[in-house]
């Protein structure tokens, strides 16, 4: 019983003081985006660092399944869906010495992991508007047309 108390205090004073330092360290990072360009990377660049056979950089697709792979892909990229990202099987295919660039449908889920891989040390950037701004006509662009169509919500 007394062994149980104990573990009891330690957890209740522990896991509060590691969620502190854990947020601690997630703010350091969100407090450089600005300056750092929020992490983003415009299709035009990506598709000129491809054209120009740079190497210091991955491409990841990272759309959930469906729809995956629907209307094709970036040349060399990778598929690891979003919210597969974090295991350890897959965080080992991410070189730590190149630019990770997630790549959604519309720049929506790519956001999901990018602060949680600059908190494990990977150069974590995101596509702008993901597939969207990759293929003309891609669907995700017409998913977001007709959403922002239909907005017309009050704004004070």
């Amino acid at each position: 019983m007394k062994k149980l108390a104990l573990l009891v205090l330690f957890l209740a004073v522990a896991v509060p003081a590691h969620a502190q330092d854990m947020a601690a360290t997630l703010n350091a990072i969100l407090l450089k985006a600005s300056s750092e360009g929020h992490w983003q990377v415009k299709a035009a660049d990506v598709a000129k660092m491809i054209a120009e056979k740079k190497t210091d950089f991955l491409v990841v697709d990272v759309r959930p399944v469906p729809p995956g792979q629907k209307g094709g892909k970036i040349p060399g990229s990778i598929f690891i869906s979003y919210n597969e990202i974090l295991k350890p099987e897959n965080l080992k295919k991410l070189p730590k010495d190149k630019k990770i660039i997630l790549v959604c449908v519309t720049g929506q889920t790519q956001n999901l992991p990018v602060l949680a891989l600059r908190a494990l040390g990977y150069d974590a950037r995101t596509m702008s508007f993901g597939m969207s701004a990759w293929a003309k006509g891609y669907f995700g662009g017409t998913l977001m047309t007709g959403a922002i169509n239909e907005a017309n919500y009050p704004v004070e």
